[in-house]
């Protein structure tokens, strides 16, 4: 059969498809803007700015509404008040959205992405972990403080000169994460740390293309076109890479009496769940895992404190209350403490306000309802 007739059926066939899907879903989900065939709404939408897009669809059809990205109807909730009925009073949201990427990389494993009992058991566990190696304690605040310490060090290096801070602020949160899983933090000239640091940071760049929401929504196209989600795939096998070395190392030198950081935890709970067929705890969930934790806690953290600088330098009077205030509880002889917020209120709320400002992650993660559900007198299908 001639190509150019195969091609022509099955475009009508994925055409046919597509009709079919959108005119299905008609009469159950929330009202939306009229998707076209095969590409849905994303014509309609600015990839460049999304959020911004969603939120002026909102304004004609309220806070919750269907949009098409490609073939797939997505529900938007939008505002305070639709958020906090779904996510807080129904525990049927807590499904994690299809994110074609993150599927070829974690295969389901993992914290962010991972859905069902691996989900339940890998974030419990992660917690617990967490708790015990001083998240909310005083340990990690010192651990905190060490760090922090180490970046005003690196700063004063540049001698005031122009300096983009990009690199050092990164560096600061991922080496407290380090001390964590690793048990050690690096100094910011190893080789290591800078190729690792320099593969988050180019994933998470390459994230946030619209080349990335393409491939989301046409999830076909990653494994037969080039392009830059391969960029991702070769940068995140060598993470995983990275990270085993450093679980093998743990495991020749395991005392399942002494543990001494994340990585050594999950060991002896693999050890100990070996015969209770445990899905969340396996090689492949303890790498995806530390990943995540990587991905989630780097980046964000950099990003604010870079946004926090850029804010403090276009506004010098609100910096000029700050360094008063700091200057009157701390001075200068020591570190600042948790227990120094309580007697700080203006600092604790230009945070706050940069937090809020910077509208960091304005979309969130996606989500998927895990049965078939009413919501504001409408009916949400499974997935």
């Amino acid at each position: 059969m001639d190509g150019a007739v195969v091609l022509v059926l099955r475009l009508s066939c994925l055409l046919l498809l597509s009709l079919w899907k959108q005119s299905s879903g008609k009469g159950k989900l929330p009202p939306g803007p009229t998707p076209l065939p095969i590409l849905g709404n994303i014509l309609q939408l600015d990839v460049k700015n999304i959020s911004k897009s969603l939120s002026n669809l909102s304004k004609v059809y309220g806070p919750v509404y269907t949009v098409y990205l490609g073939l797939k109807p997505t529900v938007v909730l939008h505002g305070y008040e639709a958020m906090k009925e779904a996510l807080i009073g129904g525990e049927e949201f807590s499904g994690r959205g299809h994110f074609p990427m993150a599927e070829r990389v974690n295969k389901g494993h993992g914290i962010i992405f991972s859905n069902g009992k691996i989900w339940k058991e890998t974030r419990r566990f992660s917690l617990m972990t967490l708790r015990n190696f001083g998240m909310g304690k005083r340990s990690i605040e010192e651990r905190i403080q060490e760090e922090a310490c180490c970046l005003v060090e690196e700063l004063r290096k540049t001698n005031a000169s122009p300096r983009d801070p990009t690199f050092l602020l990164g560096c600061a949160p991922c080496n407290v994460i380090c001390s964590i899983i690793f048990h050690n933090r690096f100094d910011y000239t190893d080789p290591n740390f800078l190729t690792l640091l320099e593969k988050f940071n180019e994933n998470f760049k390459i994230m946030s293309t619209p080349w990335m929401q393409v491939c989301s929504n046409f999830p076909a196209l990653i494994d037969y076109l080039p392009g830059s989600h391969n960029k991702v795939l070769k940068n995140s096998a060598y993470v995983k890479s990275y990270i085993l070395e450093k679980v093998k190392e743990h495991q020749a030198s395991l005392d399942v009496n002494d543990p001494r950081d994340f990585i050594d935890c999950f060991l002896i709970k693999m050890e100990q769940e070996k015969h209770n067929h445990q899905m969340a705890f396996t090689f492949e969930n303890l790498i995806a895992t530390i990943s995540d934790l990587f991905e989630a806690g780097t980046e964000t953290t950099s990003t604010t404190l870079r946004y926090g600088l850029l804010l403090m330098l276009k506004h010098p009077d609100v910096t000029a209350k700050v360094q008063k205030e700091i200057d009157s509880v701390i001075e200068r002889h020591r570190s600042p403490c948790m227990q120094d917020r309580i007697h700080m209120p203006y600092t604790d709320a230009v945070v706050h306000e940069i937090q809020r400002y910077i509208d960091l992650v304005p979309i969130g993660l996606p989500h998927t309802v895990t049965r078939d559900i009413k919501f504001r007198n409408y009916l949400i299908p499974k997935g």
